[in-house]
């Protein structure tokens, strides 16, 4: 509408100009010609005096105001010339018009040069309020069609406004709860028919994928874990040979990252489908010491410099167990990736969280960083591939983003709230 609106008020703009000006025309036009009319009678009238004036053989010049008459060598004219012409300026700005008459008639015998001048000054004037006039009218016809079409416009569009925050504020948890009413709009009432039958398939999928989640966490797990304990008990038999032994722990290393890849899978799913919502604000500082205390013999064993730098407190609204995940993958992966004796620094403020790592490992490609098995590290056997990328989703749902640098041969990994 406010586009059709815009070309409205193009076209109406050429078409007031079109029509101020034939209308200034045409007005000009008649003034003109009355203006002429009065001047060849005011020259009849001068000729009827020449003539008894002059009756006698004398001549006769006049020179008065806006009137000269005299004698002239010119030829008679066929007919009076009628003109525009400007005298002087008023107020040093505009020039007063003149309609004038010019004319060489023989009066009794001599050719006389009759000049007739009237004034249009009360037409200046005229023109200028009649300009006014269209201007202020134009101007004022501009204004109101466009208070009428935002008026009418978010009148009109009340409901798919309505339509549109709802979109926009919808969540997989509450979609259940979403309606769109019906209007008294034909295209919107099919518009927001589409969209509930819409919402109900998302949310009929959203459960099935939910039910599929929770029942896969339940089956999966349990034969992993009788699978893995059998593995154990096996490894456990002094009757077999150095390549059995060897076989059968391969194949534990496996299944105990099989079955970490099922949790991982999993996770991504459940965020996916925000089955954690979050339940209040946590400090992600108090979440790092509490991880650093849990991973103090792995630090231990690979020897390595831990610096911490809390100047602040890093408060973010967001379920436990997420931030739980958030701040796990970050310190493993910089535990994981360290190489032997190396540093570890973890800087917190109010406004930004960031671990940082040394490694024998150059800079990471940023665009496979965080994409599932694409973290571009060389010890696949030993991880899932799926750190990085539970970290980014848990920072996508939880208005926060996540950047890495590589400075000074440190891997960096920080985290800023979105506002």
């Amino acid at each position: 509408m406010t586009k059709t609106t815009l070309y409205f008020l193009v076209a109406m703009m050429v078409l007031l100009g079109i029509s101020g000006f034939l209308i200034f025309a045409q007005f000009n036009k008649q003034i003109n010609e009355r203006a002429d009319k009065e001047l060849m009678y005011e020259e009849l009238q001068w000729v009827n005096y020449l003539e008894a004036a002059t009756f006698n053989g004398s001549r006769v010049v006049l020179q008065m105001g806006e009137l000269l008459i005299y004698p002239s060598d010119k030829p008679v004219t066929e007919s009076p010339q009628l003109s525009t012409i400007y005298g002087d300026k008023v107020n040093d700005k505009t020039q007063i018009p003149f309609r004038q008459l010019n004319d060489v008639v023989n009066i009794n015998g001599t050719n006389y040069q009759i000049v007739i001048r009237k004034s249009q000054e009360q037409k200046l004037a005229l023109v200028t309020s009649i300009l006014t006039i269209l201007a202020i009218v134009f101007i004022a016809l501009l204004i109101a069609t466009l208070i009428f079409n935002w008026i009418i416009s978010k009148r009109l569009w009340q409901p798919f406004q309505t339509s549109l925050v709802k979109i926009r504020n919808i969540g997989l948890p509450q979609v259940s709860t979403i309606q769109f009413e019906e209007t008294n709009t034909k295209e919107f009432n099919e518009l927001n028919a589409s969209l509930n039958t819409m919402v109900r398939k998302i949310h009929s999928d959203y459960v099935t994928m939910k039910e599929f989640t929770e029942d896969a966490a339940h089956e999966m797990q349990t034969p992993l874990a009788v699978a893995q304990t059998k593995l154990e008990l096996l490894l456990q038999d002094t009757s077999l040979d150095a390549t059995q032994t060897e076989t059968i722990a391969q194949a534990t290393q496996a299944l105990g990252r099989l079955s970490k890849l099922n949790q991982s899978l999993l996770l991504l799913a459940k965020i996916e489908n925000q089955q954690y919502e979050a339940t209040g604000t946590i400090d992600l500082a108090e979440t790092t010491q509490k991880y650093l205390r849990l991973f103090d013999e792995i630090i231990k064993e690979k020897q390595l410099s831990v610096e911490t730098i809390f100047n602040g407190n890093f408060q973010v609204k967001i379920h436990p167990f997420l931030a739980d995940s958030l701040i796990s993958n970050l310190i493993a992966n910089a535990i994981k990736y360290n190489c032997k004796s190396g540093k570890l620094r973890i800087s917190v403020s109010d406004e930004e969280y960031c671990i940082s790592n040394t490694s024998e490992l150059g800079a990471i490609d940023p665009q496979m960083l965080f994409r599932r098995f694409g973290g571009g590290t060389n010890a696949r056997n030993v991880s899932t591939g799926l750190g990085l990328a539970i970290v980014k989703r848990i920072a996508d749902k939880n208005n926060l983003s996540v950047a890495y640098r590589f400075l000074d041969d440190m891997h960096s990994f920080c985290l800023k709230k979105i506002l």
